[in-house]
């Protein structure tokens, strides 16, 4: 049960939050536990959106999922998991084993692994990188504005782990099989059972 009450119904929201509610449904099919949460602050639910908007053209649909699946994963945090796991399969159209991989920060495509390491470094060490770790996302053929696009990705999906994580938020995406959401080989963290693609 989460730790906080969650507004359950779009229609008791107040009348200048309807437009977000009507834009984020129109995008998943339903308005996502995690927005409803953010529906207490306004002010939050309408930053993180503004965010969401501004980097859904950042980089492509498949890196962005596959970002953020791997700070997820760092964040440990089930919610954001099931959703990207099922964001990542059906809107970037991934394959399991790639979100599997993505989740350990790596990828079956050379380019994409070092966005994804990185991010995963980033998350981890709170930004305290080595110098050759920009060199290596460099020499992938990110430019700069593409890193911090990059890290910017980290922290809109850091701030959703936070609030999920924090008020224990059940997953509300549909289920995905076994396989999907199966913990990837090596993790960080013990064994646990951006949105806006265009």
């Amino acid at each position: 049960m989460s730790r906080i009450d969650i507004p359950s119904h779009d229609e008791t929201a107040p009348s200048s939050l309807q437009p977000l509610f009507h834009f984020v449904s129109k995008h998943f099919g339903f308005v996502p536990d995690i927005y409803r949460l953010l529906s207490l602050s306004p002010h939050s639910l309408t930053g993180l959106i503004e965010m969401q908007v501004a980097l859904s053209r950042t980089l492509d649909v498949r890196t962005r999922e596959r970002i953020a699946l791997a700070v997820s994963e760092v964040n440990g945090c089930h919610y954001c998991i099931s959703a990207h796991s099922y964001l990542g399969r059906y809107f970037a159209k991934l394959k399991p084993e790639e979100i599997a991989l993505n989740r350990v920060g790596r990828s079956l495509d050379p380019k994409a692994e070092a966005a994804v390491k990185f991010a995963r470094e980033v998350s981890m060490s709170r930004g305290k990188i080595e110098r050759s770790e920009l060199s290596i996302l460099r020499a992938a053929g990110y430019t700069g504005a593409q890193i911090v696009e990059i890290i910017a990705l980290c922290a809109q999906f850091s701030l959703t782990s936070l609030l999920a994580n924090v008020f224990d938020i059940r997953p509300d995406f549909p289920k995905m099989s076994d396989e999907m959401v199966a913990e990837p080989g090596e993790s960080t963290h013990a064994k646990r059972s951006a949105l806006f693609p265009r």
